[in-house]
Parts: C-alpha cells; structure tokens; sequence
C-alpha cells in the first residue's frame, strides 16, 4: 500500500500546486520523476464522450464511437434503480475498456423549472428519487473500479448566467430539496468525485465555498474522494484550495499554479491544505491505476440491445382512451413526423454522445404494414402545407396515426435555457392536423422536460419517450405493438402551463442573483398545497394492465422519531397481461406547527406481476422519513403529532392511508424575551406550566367587573375564550400598557423561569 503522505513529502511545492489542476482538458497532471501517472476523465452521464483532440466541454467536436444509453429524464421514469444500475455497470465497462478514471456523472440538480436548458440530464424535481437514482448509477459504475463525478454541487438549476450567477437559496430549502439527492449518494455511495458548479451559493462561489466542500460534504455526509470543478468554474485558486477544492479542470496554463504557490509563500494559504488536496487526488488516481483493466472487453451491438431494453422501461403511457394501444400488427398504421425517421434520443452539450449506431422506430417496424409521412423539418423547424397534407393522406389511410414530436435539437441543450414550455408551432399544427383526419391518433414525445400539450382532448393517446437514447426506436415499436408493458412513471410534474410553475416569477433571475423564494415547494409539492390541477402529476403513468392496492399494514401505531416503521400493502394484477407498476409511499404531517408539503415521496418500489398475481411490497421508514430541517437547531426534526401513511399510484393518486404516531424525543431549545407573544410560548407545554398562572391573572384582567355590567356592557362582554384569543398575539412588553398585576421586575422574573 502507497504511502501517500511519504510521496508528497518528496514533491516541491511547485508540483504539489501543479497536481491541482489539469494536465490539459482532460487528464490530471502527471509528475514523471516521481512515478505518478496522468488519468483520463470523459464526460457522460448516460455514455462516453471521449475526446482525444479538440477538445471542448460543450460537445461541439466529436468524439469516439460509443453507446448512447437513455438521458437521466428517461432513467428516472423507470423508477427502477436496478436497472440504472445495470446501465452504470456497462458504462463503466466501457470506461474500463477506453482507459478512463472517472466519468463525468451523474447530474442530479433538482428540477426547479421545466425551463432549464440541461434538464434532459438531471433525474427529477424529487429529492428522494434523484438520490436513488444517481445512487444505483454511481453504485453500478464504481462496481467496475471506474470513478464518477456526481454534479453539480450546488443549487445549480439554470443555465443562464451559470458561471456568474448567485443561487439565493434559505437553509431549509437548501437541506430538504436542493442538499438530499447529493447526500444520499454520498452517504451510500461514496462517489470517487463530486463535481463543484459553476454559480454562486448565496454570494460565494461554489468552488470557494468552505461550508459546501468541506462543512457540509465532507464533515458531515463523510465524502472521501476528491472535489473537482466543474469545466472553467474556478475564481480564486487559493480560496479554492483553502476551501476544499482538490482539482481544478481543466488546465489553467500554469496561471492558477502560480497563485497557489505564492499564497503559501506569502502566508495567506497553508501548505498543509495543498497537501491535502494532493492526498485526495493522489488516492483516487492511484485506486484507479491498480485496477485498470484495458483488456476489459466493450459489446457495442450487446449495449445497443441494453439500451433498447431500458428505454422501453422508461416509457410512460400518458393516455390510453378506448385502449387504442397497443397497436395491432395486422392492421395499417401512419407513421407520421420526422423522428420516427430521425428520433431526437439525447440532449445537446456536454453528454452528447456520438452515436455507433441508431435504431429509429421506422427502422424497427421494418416488415409491418405501415405509411410514413415525413410532417415536419427539425432543423428547419416548419411544417409546409405540402407537408402537412401528406400527414393528412397518410392518416386517412390508416386505422391509427401515431405522431412522432418533440423539441428539436435547439430547444434543450447545455448553455442557455428554454424560452417556453411549447413543442414547435409547425408540429401542433401538425397533430391538431392530423387528429382531425383520424380520430385514432396517438403522439409520441421526445422530450427532456416538460411540454404543453394543446390538442390533448383531440388525441387518443400518448407515450412520452422522453431522451430515450440510441435504440429509442426499437424501444418504441416494442411498447408501441404491446411487445412491452409500458411501466414509466413520471418523474416531475407536467404543468398546464409555464406560468403555474412555482419559480416562473423568479426563474433565471437579475444580473447578479437568482432568488429561490418558492422554497421548498418544488414541483407536486407546490401543486398539491395549492390545489391546482396539472397535465399530468408526478409519479403518473399507465399500463395495459390494471392493479389494485390492498390491505395496509403498519408495524405500529406509535413509535418514536428513534425508531423505524415497515409498512406492508399487497399489490395484485386484476388484468388479463403481465405488467409491473410503481408502488409510491408518501408521508403527509397531519398537523404541523411549521410549513409544510401536503405529502412528499420517502419510498417506492418497482415490482413485476402476471396477470392475477399478488404480491406484497415492504417499506422501511426510519426518523427522516417524517423530519422537516429545523433552522434553530440546524438538524433534522421530528415534531411529535400523527403522520399520514399513503400509497398511491401517483402523487395525487392516492389509494391506501394508515396513521402513525411518532414522539419526539428531540427537545428545541427555545428562548424568550419580552418580544415573544403568548401563543408562541403557550405553544411549549413546559413554558405553558409556567405561564398559565400568570395568564389566568392576564384574563381576568380583561374580564369586566360585575359592578360595572349593564345590558350594553353584557352584549359586549369578552368571554374568558375572546380574551385568550386577544390575548395570543400580544408580547409580554403589552402587560405594561394593558394591565395584568405584574411589574417590569415580576415580568423578568417570569421570563427568568420561562428560559430556564
């Protein structure tokens, strides 16, 4: 075993500080006389992008022929973390075959606007799905001895002014929405990487931020690897170093090198934390080098065909009127729109893959009787009359028009966001089009986030395919012709409209600042506290088949917040098919003195069933389950109270509630002054011992005397319970001005005992 410590005792204070930064885009330095190697990283998630020359972070060269898995839009649908696992194993066998130490991956910023330019590559506007997620992919990577790099940490949910910009976002939302997807992988995972962002938190750049790289990740979710940056995002080298990031990306040109050298000479920066840096790179490099397996052998037809089979995992039916699908083989269908020639499978930038190989759905219908109309140009972005009215002939021609649609290249990509939540005005006058000459018309979406859909009561269904990768095609015609059960639940809310979302006020933002002030309320959990209705919910997605949830079982009424809870609930296939559906477990507080969600997603479970099969499915909920992040104690809390137990088929779905009680075993400190008001201190029952002798004083106080009642006093006497409810909302300081028995000293020596 290398002893590291040893062998940056050896190095000058020169090359530790060029061991901070990139060797040139995208290796690490090597330092020859010492015997230590360069390393590789590529960019991914969902494939290698492995560059040799020209290289560039915007996926504007080319890079080597590899397999375009689905876009995490599409894994997240699956919300089957064994099968994103699967899919890392094969990248990282592709790594290990190309000689790579790290991919770039996954992304796992929190869906805040359907707007976002890169939501393609980001899992879900859920916290706890997006840690199960990237946990699975980083778990099926590293099983290869190949590294990831999870990013971008943090708060990173725009691209514009992404390498300037400031995420203003309070604790609270920061540990409940934007810090979890982050700290479960951490926790269970232990990436070799994390990447840093571009932006500002809260006014300091993530790739100077103590609190976020060393505070937080490190201190207290216990990350061991090493900090990279993300491409360019570095501001001040020294600060970066001091603050916990290990390795700048790509090269700095020696510039930035320099800078740290002469913070240590001058003083301003401690060595010892360029020796950390240099540990923490030195580990990873080195636990990659003594596990390299160039020889490991890369099936590129056999990834294509694992592409397809996950592809068609992440399906989701979105309507299915008069069962119109699965379509008959026998029967002439249209295939209508340029994708189903030319499918839109990955997003722009970055994690643009260049494809070996793509399987279009028309291509995969080969030998069923179908008619193809082209309907629309992508590039272009029109749909001529011509056009058009061959849809239309087309159409007419056939029992069903299936439309093939999405969002063109230029709409979803790295660098900027999208301007509106439409798909092209030239494609929905194409389906409005198309669905008037044939009732039976079914649309096919390719899509990284969120669309509106203005001719949805005119079409019969839907199968949203999201970025489905090389082999979508293929994936299609399976789902499509019933070779496959759609099982694909969404994983963000499909709003009606752009402006429902709960950030379109403040998304973006001004020149220096973006301000996240929905907090917490984040996709569902917006939408269900309003109450609004939506296109389709998250969690949502049919089948051919149908399920029924039965008999909830809790293993307790009452716990403490200590304690875990299973709940047990059957599920059976009540259809004529095999199928798998989607178990979701919400926990709702049913009475909250905090603001809270009406219910938030803490388990789920994938599970496959013949027809008339049951099965039953178990869920393990332990204190985090039912915590809220507690800005006085800067920690989880449980509030003691009945919690609601749901399982649905979606978040607005609900099909089963059991309650549990959970006691805290938690104690908040409070403290009082003569600004605290009575309602917040009757509020604390200890605090409310010690006050209700004094209150009883305050309300008779208030009560009039029966001397002094008449007929016009009694009709406006205040009761005992008016003169509480009057009471609530004043500060002890009110006692001097309204009365009450005590003076200033009684009153100190009542706040005296409140605090002790």
């Amino acid at each position: 075993m290398r002893d590291l410590k040893a062998l940056i005792a050896q190095m000058t204070l020169e090359e530790k500080a060029s061991l901070l930064s990139g060797g040139d885009f995208w290796h690490t330095k090597a330092i020859d006389r010492l015997g230590i190697p360069a390393t590789m990283v590529s960019d991914g998630p969902h494939g290698l992008r492995k560059q040799d020359q020209k290289a560039d972070h915007l996926g504007v060269n080319d890079s080597i022929k590899a397999v375009c898995f689905p876009a995490a839009s599409a894994t997240a649908a699956s919300f089957d973390p064994e099968l994103v696992r699967t899919m890392g194993e094969a990248i990282g066998d592709s790594c290990q075959h190309e000689e790579l130490s790290v991919v770039l991956g996954p992304a796992v910023n929190i869906k805040r606007s359907p707007l976002c330019g890169r939501n393609f590559e980001y899992f879900s506007e859920d916290p706890y799905l997006a840690g199960r997620m990237a946990t699975a992919m980083i778990q099926g990577i590293q099983s290869r001895n190949v590294g990831t790099s999870i990013k971008h940490f943090a708060a990173n949910n725009q691209e514009h002014r992404r390498m300037s910009s400031s995420s203003d976002v309070d604790e609270r939302t920061l540990r409940e929405i934007y810090f979890p997807a982050f700290e479960m992988a951490v926790r269970e995972a232990q990436p070799w990487t994390v990447m840093c962002s571009y932006n500002r938190l809260n006014g300091v750049f993530a790739s100077e931020n103590r609190w976020l790289l060393t505070d937080v990740l490190r201190n207290e979710w216990g990350f061991e690897g090493y900090v990279m940056s993300d491409w360019g995002a570095v501001s001040n080298r020294p600060k970066g170093v001091e603050a916990g990031l290990d390795l700048e990306m790509p090269a700095s040109g020696g510039i930035n090198d320099r800078k740290v050298v002469e913070a240590v000479k001058n003083g301003t920066l401690d060595e010892a934390c360029v020796d950390l840096c240099c540990e923490r790179i030195l580990r990873i490099v080195f636990r990659y080098i003594d596990n390299a397996r160039p020889d490991t052998p890369w099936d590129l037809e056999a990834q294509h065909l694992l592409a397809a089979d996950i592809a068609a995992e992440c399906m989701v039916l979105l309507k299915n009127q008069d069962d119109i699908l699965p379509l008959r083989r026998d029967e002439p269908v249209a295939f209508i729109g340029e994708f189903a020639a030319a499918p839109r499978f990955q997003g722009g930038g970055s994690s643009h893959i260049n494809t070996f190989k793509t399987t279009s759905a028309l291509e995969a219908a080969n030998g069923l009787p179908v008619i193809y109309a082209q309907g629309y140009s992508a590039a272009e972005d029109t749909a001529t009359d011509e056009q058009i009215a061959q849809a239309v002939e087309a159409a007419l021609k056939a029992r069903v028009a299936v439309v093939f649609a999405g969002l063109p290249d230029a709409y979803e990509s790295e660098g900027y966001d999208r301007t509106h939540m439409r798909l092209p005005e030239c494609q929905n006058r194409l389906i409005h089009a198309v669905a008037a000459a044939n009732p039976n018309t079914v649309v096919v979406l390719h899509n990284g986030s969120p669309v509106e859909m203005p001719w949805i009561d005119e079409v019969r269904g839907v199968l949203e395919a999201y970025l489905g990768g090389q082999a979508v095609g293929l994936a299609e015609i399976r789902v499509l012709y019933g070779d496959v059960n759609p099982s694909g639940r969404l994983p963000e809310s499909f709003p009606k409209k752009l402006e429902d979302n709960p950030s379109f006020l403040f998304f973006g933002g001004e020149p220096r600042a973006t301000e996240y002030r929905e907090g917490i309320f984040v996709g569902y959990r917006y939408y269900d506290k309003k109450k609004m209705d939506v296109l389709f919910p998250f969690g949502f997605g049919l089948s051919y088949t149908t399920f029924e949830y039965s008999g909830l079982r809790l293993s307790t009424d009452a716990m403490q917040d200590t304690d875990t809870l299973t709940a047990t609930v059957t599920v059976t296939n009540t259809g004529k098919r095999a199928g798998k559906t989607v178990v979701q477990l919400y926990v709702a507080d049913v009475e909250s003195t905090v603001l809270r969600p009406v219910r938030e997603l803490k388990g789920f479970e994938k599970i496959a069933l013949e027809a008339g099969e049951s099965r039953d499915v178990t869920f393990t909920l332990d204190k985090r389950a039912f915590a809220y992040w507690n800005t006085d104690l800067h920690d989880w809390h449980v509030e003691t109270g009945d919690f609601r137990i749901e399982i649905g088929a979606s978040c607005q779905d609900i099909r089963l509630t059991g309650t549990v009680h959970v006691t805290s075993t938690q104690t908040v400190p409070h403290h009082y002054d003569m600004d605290s008001i009575f309602m917040d201190i009757m509020a604390d029952p200890k605090a409310r011992a010690v006050l209700m002798p004094f209150m009883e004083k305050m309300m008779a106080a208030f009560m009039p005397k029966k001397e002094e009642a008449t007929s016009e006093v009694a009709d406006a006497a205040v009761s005992a319970e008016m003169s509480l409810a009057m009471m609530n909302y004043m500060p002890l300081r009110g006692v001097f001005s309204f009365g009450g028995g005590a003076g200033e000293d009684g009153i100190r020596q009542l706040l005296q005992a409140l605090n002790q």
